[in-house]
């Protein structure tokens, strides 16, 4: 046998000793994780470690078998008790009880608790009717009173009484507040609308509310209740709002003039 021939002899010799070498340590080598695992579980189909079967919870390094109650299911999840209760039933203690609805209430979509009829109102267990006042609706809210005042009403006390509305005003839908607002071209003043006068040069706001409930056109500024225009200088242009002026890029402002650092 030459040296060639020989060398390779042996190469192709100690590859089939380390093959069988692995296959008998494979056995024991899988015993040995296998023997980490607890029962009713399983390995982690990635990563590493060991997960519970389905059916079981980790606990104490041990896979305990869920106890679902009568009228419950598996929700199958890592995290949680393992279980919930089935629709129109809830959870008391280690149970699932069947929801009492009360008389004027139905199931919720959910179906894990109940709500009462449109016109009643939930106190404690049980429906009770809302006394609807004179003046007002039912509001389908359930919360607060169920009920709302007609427009040009006001809640006081339980009841709806009405509103007195100034002259130049009207009755509003807000449950906030008087009740009433100014029409367009006034502006409140105590518990009156007072006319707004608009100066030359400006013109009046949707929301008289805000401030004077005027302002003045581009190129002019409020000054004294009026509007007055606006003197530009050099190196300069009129901002945003076209009420005040400020420096082109590079200047600087400096009292009434821009200049360059």
């Amino acid at each position: 046998m030459t040296g060639t021939n020989a060398l390779s002899f042996f190469s192709i010799r100690a590859g089939f000793c380390l093959a069988a070498l692995i296959l008998m340590t494979l056995p024991a080598w899988s015993q040995e994780v296998r023997s980490g695992i607890p029962e009713n579980a399983r390995a982690k189909s990635y990563g590493t470690g060991w997960e519970c079967n389905r059916g079981f919870r980790e606990k104490s390094d041990r896979c305990e078998e869920v106890k679902i109650p009568k009228n419950g299911y598996s929700t199958d999840t890592s995290y949680g008790r393992g279980w919930e209760c089935s629709h129109g039933f809830a959870e008391k203690g280690n149970q699932c009880l069947a929801i009492t609805i009360p008389s004027n209430a139905f199931l919720n979509a959910r179906g894990d608790g109940w709500r009462c009829h449109r016109g009643f109102v939930r106190t404690g267990e049980a429906c009770l009717e809302i006394e609807v006042p004179e003046n007002a609706y039912l509001d389908k809210s359930s919360y607060s009173t169920g009920w709302k005042c007609d427009r040009g009403f006001r809640e006081v006390n339980d009841h709806c009484l009405a509103i007195e509305i100034p002259q130049n005003a009207f009755a509003t839908n807000r449950t906030s507040g008087e009740g009433w607002e100014c029409e367009r071209g006034y502006k409140k003043v105590a518990n009156e609308c007072q006319h707004i006068t608009v100066p030359k040069n400006g013109y009046l706001l949707d929301d008289s509310s805000f401030r004077s409930g005027w302002k003045c056109e581009r190129g002019y500024a409020p000054i004294d209740n009026r509007c007055q225009k606006i003197s530009v200088p050099s190196n300069a242009h009129l901002d945003y709002s076209g009420n005040r002026w400020e420096c082109n890029r590079p200047f600087t402002k400096r009292r009434n003039a821009c200049i360059l650092r």
